[in-house]
């Protein structure tokens, strides 16, 4: 009988908001996009950037420093969306998430993943998938599929259903 651990690594995509790094899993990321026009939504919440057209399907984009409690995103030649898999309840959710530079793609094992700090922490706790830590830097990871919670996107849903103004 085999007594050996086997070490399962996920991989991950890191990103930058500010100085601090996240990362996502790679499994709910569908792609990276420069950021082209972006069409503000009536009467949608404060971060949420608009909409574009992707291949013809509204795609919304959130402004995942607002999201964060960070000042809003300034577009520079680095700045992308994510096109995002998020899972609400029974349904999937595209979403583009905008980001100050995507980083590169990692793997770790899960024994490299620390829990996510329980105090000091002005990110909620439920949204961090746990961290790590490489080359001298903490990168927090993200659980996507709590980073918005199930109001948040029926508002960012509900919001799409309102008439544009051209």
């Amino acid at each position: 009988m085999n007594n050996e651990q086997v070490t399962i690594a996920q991989s991950y995509l890191s990103f930058k908001l500010g100085e601090e790094v996240f990362a996502a899993s790679v499994a709910k990321v569908i792609e990276i996009l420069e950021v082209p026009k972006i069409t503000k939504v009536p009467k949608s919440p404060l971060y949420m950037r608009g909409v574009l057209n992707l291949r013809g399907s509204v795609l919304p984009v959130i402004d995942t420093r607002l999201k964060f409690g960070m000042t809003a995103t300034t577009d520079t030649v680095n700045t992308c969306i994510m096109v995002l898999n998020i899972q609400m309840d029974t349904e999937t959710f595209i979403l583009g998430a905008l980001v100050d530079t995507v980083q590169e793609v990692f793997e770790i094992s899960d024994d490299e993943i620390k829990p996510a700090p329980s105090i000091g922490s002005k990110y909620k706790s439920e949204f961090i998938e746990g961290m790590v830590k490489t080359d001298e830097q903490f990168i927090m990871l993200l659980h996507l599929d709590k980073v918005f919670s199930s109001d948040e996107l029926v508002t960012v849903k509900e919001s799409l259903a309102l008439p544009t103004i051209a």
